[in-house]
């Protein structure tokens, strides 16, 4: 398994040859350094620490600084570690780009989720109203009863569905797939929806389920081709298929 960190930039389409539409998400992905490799002798664990993104000297404090030197380079924003076998061989000031994934290969991304704010209980829970009829309750969007009298004495039990802060919570969308990397555009576009809000941090990680890869899709390039010789492509690809049925 492997992982790199960047950020969410946001969603757009993109075309394969065959005319499919993929919603993707981009995400930047700038290179990531390795700070520090920790081991069993002296840690207790394996794992390799990697920051990403600059920050600047004056906004560093002297230990984040000295931390950064040892691997010859500036202070970072963002420091996460990764216990994976395929990046312990990674040496301390390495960098670590977005060519570290192909197309196809499965991932899971997570991230912060956006923040709603204080909500109800029925937006933050994915509760039900009460009922509207004539004459009947005024108990339409409140929370109900919590039954706690008589069984434990009046304590609210942890869990309780209660209205309050809603969002801003470690998600993790699982079983997406690469669609393309460009190591030096320093982008990876995912198919779906990835968590967070635009310039959010995302983790993108080796998925945990069985399947790892698949088959990549090509898409449509424009680079030095009218948009016109396109769509005659797509046409001739599409009306091949007509006819082959």
């Amino acid at each position: 398994m492997k992982g790199i960190l960047g950020r969410k930039l946001g969603m757009t389409q993109v075309f394969t040859i065959d005319g499919a539409l993929i919603p993707v998400t981009v995400v930047e992905v700038k290179p990531n350094v390795v700070l520090q490799k920790k081991t069993k002798e002296t840690d207790g664990y394996e794992a390799v620490q990697v920051g990403y993104e600059d920050v600047k000297e004056h906004r560093a404090n002297k230990p984040a600084k000295g931390h950064a030197a040892k691997a010859d380079t500036a202070p970072k924003k963002f420091i996460r570690e990764f216990r994976y076998d395929e990046m312990l061989n990674l040496e301390v000031g390495a960098e670590i780009k977005a060519d570290l994934f192909k197309a196809g290969d499965i991932v899971d991304v997570q991230g912060t989720s956006k923040g709603h704010g204080y909500n109800g209980t029925i937006v933050r829970n994915n509760g039900h109203q009460g009922p509207r009829s004539h004459g009947g309750s005024k108990n339409i969007r409140h929370q109900g009863s919590l039954a706690t009298n008589g069984r434990n004495n009046g304590v609210i039990n942890k869990g309780t569905a209660m209205p309050g802060h809603y969002g801003c919570e470690t998600t993790t969308n699982q079983n997406l797939t690469v669609i393309k990397v460009d190591a030096e555009e320093g982008y990876i576009l995912v198919k779906g929806n990835v968590p967070g809000p635009r310039k959010g941090l995302v983790t993108i990680h080796t998925t945990v389920k069985p399947v790892k890869e698949t088959a990549p899709v090509e898409l449509i390039s424009y680079k030095g081709v009218s948009v016109e010789e396109e769509l005659e492509k797509v046409d001739e690809t599409i009306n091949a298929e007509l006819a082959g049925k």
